[in-house]
């Protein structure tokens, strides 16, 4: 039989983090009509979780649609002081299909800036959170591997591996960072897994996004 006080001293033991999600429309979930994309799933995995009595970690998305890591890194700051939770912050960075992409034959983000602000953003979000997730870009299908699309856009799995390699130094050179290769999980089953535009996921890939990325939020709940 548990008594009052022994509830009390649970319920005060229960711990309420935030997990914040930057990133472009991916992050957002666009062209998920079914679960709203990988981070609402998580969302709702987290309630599931907390009214079963783990710990509470609300999560925000805060994916912009065609954003590049200039956005990140102009946004993030205010973001991240208007979100602040007591016992401590997780903050996810997705960036680079807009980043490494060509537009009226310029790249929208060079590699060399990309690792800039990348570092730049990581830096803000530290005075808020302790650990940080550098997520990689997700493959191309071969239908628009280097191919200008309706957007105006040009993108390549080349471009992809050379800045989700950027990401994976990041990680391995400061303290708190966590790389997740999304790009390996697609990799052999793209055309599976992206929706038609062939550079967003469909419900499955955004699904398999979450299954990778549920043990890491179980880590805080």
């Amino acid at each position: 039989m548990i008594t009052i006080s022994e509830t009390i001293t649970f319920k005060t033991m229960k711990k309420m983090r935030y997990g914040l999600f930057f990133g472009d429309s991916i992050t957002y979930g666009e062209y998920d009509g079914v679960f709203g994309g990988w981070v609402d799933i998580l969302k709702r995995y987290a309630l599931q979780k907390y009214h079963e009595g783990s710990h509470e970690l609300i999560l925000f998305n805060l994916g912009i649609g065609g954003e590049t890591t200039e956005g990140l890194v102009k946004r993030i700051s205010h973001e991240m002081g208007a979100r602040n939770a007591a016992d401590g912050n997780i903050v996810f960075i997705g960036y680079g299909a807009n980043d490494l992409a060509i537009k009226n034959g310029d790249q929208m983000i060079n590699p060399e800036l990309f690792e800039q602000n990348i570092r730049s953003a990581v830096q803000k979000a530290r005075q808020y959170a302790e650990n940080i997730y550098l997520l990689s870009i997700l493959p191309f299908s071969k239908r628009v591997d280097g191919v200008v699309v309706a957007s105006g856009k040009l993108r390549t799995n080349d471009e992809a591996i050379r800045y989700n390699w950027i990401l994976k130094k990041i990680a391995l050179e400061l303290e708190g960072l966590h790389y997740i290769d999304f790009h390996a999980a697609f990799e052999h089953d793209k055309e599976f897994l992206l929706s038609p535009d062939g550079v967003h996921p469909n419900e499955k890939g955004y699904g398999i996004m979450a299954e990778i990325m549920i043990p890491v939020i179980e880590h805080y709940l």
